[in-house]
């Protein structure tokens, strides 16, 4: 099954099928492709919410489950559009789209890149999406907010697990020496890349009656990403 065919079941209305989807791209991608590394870390981070969500730690888990399935959507809308062409893709999915056949770029470093584009483009868009979808705004509803927050600690649970997996063989020689590698993981923090998004949320709900400035907002918060991401992902030995 080619790429183009698993994404054709998307979008998707649950955390389930979102997984089988992500579940689906890790058995076709092949191990050389710099996609797959992010599709794993993202994979594992979304069974283990959908797994939290069903419990009791969250006050409002038909939130966070809405917010689930906008993200992942975000996410195969991204691949989708750079099947056909990486210049229609979101600026901040370009870099990884770019690079990703690329030699000397480590398997962590596409994760990030990854992360980077997903959690700091995607997610304010899908927190947006989700307070239209479910009523409230993202302002003033300190319950949602904090919901968000223990997300946190999950999420940089499965982060370690996957960067100590990811940095193996010849790789993680190099890393001990330092370099681009190093640099790639000490710069990136999902605590305080998931709490900005939240703020962005918050700046184009409140740009929602000036449209032409919220998408102006949006657009160059879209490039910054990329930027960000084009400096995750230089090549061991730059």
């Amino acid at each position: 099954m080619s790429l183009q065919q698993v994404l054709n079941d998307a979008p998707v209305d649950s955390i389930d099928k979102a997984i089988a989807i992500m579940r689906a791209i890790d058995e076709t991608l092949p191990d050389h492709d710099g996609v797959k590394w992010f599709n794993r870390l993202y994979l594992r981070v979304t069974v283990s919410v959908g797994g939290a969500v069903l419990g009791a730690e969250f006050r409002d888990p038909a939130f966070l489950s809405k917010l689930d399935v906008v993200f992942a959507n975000l996410y195969f809308s991204a691949l989708t559009a750079g099947l056909s062409n990486i210049e229609t893709a979101p600026s901040a999915w370009r870099p990884l789209l770019r690079v990703r056949y690329t030699q000397g770029i480590a398997r962590i470093q596409f994760a990030l890149a990854g992360m980077n584009a997903h959690i700091n483009r995607d997610l304010p868009d899908g927190i947006v999406q989700s307070f239209r979808a479910l009523g409230g705004n993202p302002i003033t509803d300190r319950t949602r907010e904090q919901d968000f927050e223990r997300v946190n600690d999950l999420l940089e649970r499965v982060e370690h697990q996957v960067k100590t997996e990811f940095t193996v063989g010849a790789i993680a020689v190099v890393d001990r020496l330092g370099g681009p590698v190093d640099d790639a993981v000490a710069m990136w923090n999902v605590r305080a890349a998931r709490s900005a998004s939240w703020t962005n949320a918050q700046v184009l709900w409140g740009l929602g009656d000036v449209p032409f400035v919220r998408d102006r907002f949006f657009s160059k918060l879209d490039s910054l990403v990329g930027m960000t991401g084009r400096g995750l992902l230089l090549p061991v030995g730059s």
